[in-house]
């Protein structure tokens, strides 16, 4: 019995070499092989689009249907939207909220030129080899 399934094992081994081997005589380049792998993940990629596109509808669909059957959607929509005035006052507010966040700074900055117009920190001489004579 053992000796069967080592046989069994061998002949599975020696018929994935040759699986290998003729698929590497149909295409030397791997081009099918590369063509096949694209082909896989954009198929996948396009059933994940598909997926989670109808996934948001779906649960909208049946959050309504809950909703219908506790009551909780009424017939009339209500208006809940807020007048342009009220808009730019709540604007306005958070602007000169957000600018007093701001520090003002009255200190006054001033650059002095150097002594030296030279100044070795740029400069490539340093960075290359010297050569003893």
């Amino acid at each position: 019995m053992l000796f069967l399934q080592a046989q069994q094992l061998l002949s599975d081994t020696l018929n994935q070499a040759s699986k290998s081997e003729y698929f590497k005589q149909v295409d030397p380049f791997g081009l099918g092989m590369t063509v096949i792998g694209y082909a896989i993940v954009f198929i996948a990629l396009l059933l994940l689009y598909i997926v989670f596109f109808n996934l948001t509808k779906l649960i909208q669909v049946n959050l309504r249907r809950v909703l219908r059957r506790e009551g909780a959607i009424d017939k009339e929509k209500k208006d809940i939207s807020i007048p342009g005035e009220v808009n730019a006052a709540i604007a306005m507010a958070l602007h000169l909220y957000f600018q007093e966040l701001h520090d003002e700074e009255s200190a006054i900055l001033t650059i002095n030129r150097a002594s030296k117009i030279y100044s070795p920190w740029s400069s490539k001489i340093y960075g290359m080899r010297q050569h003893p004579r």
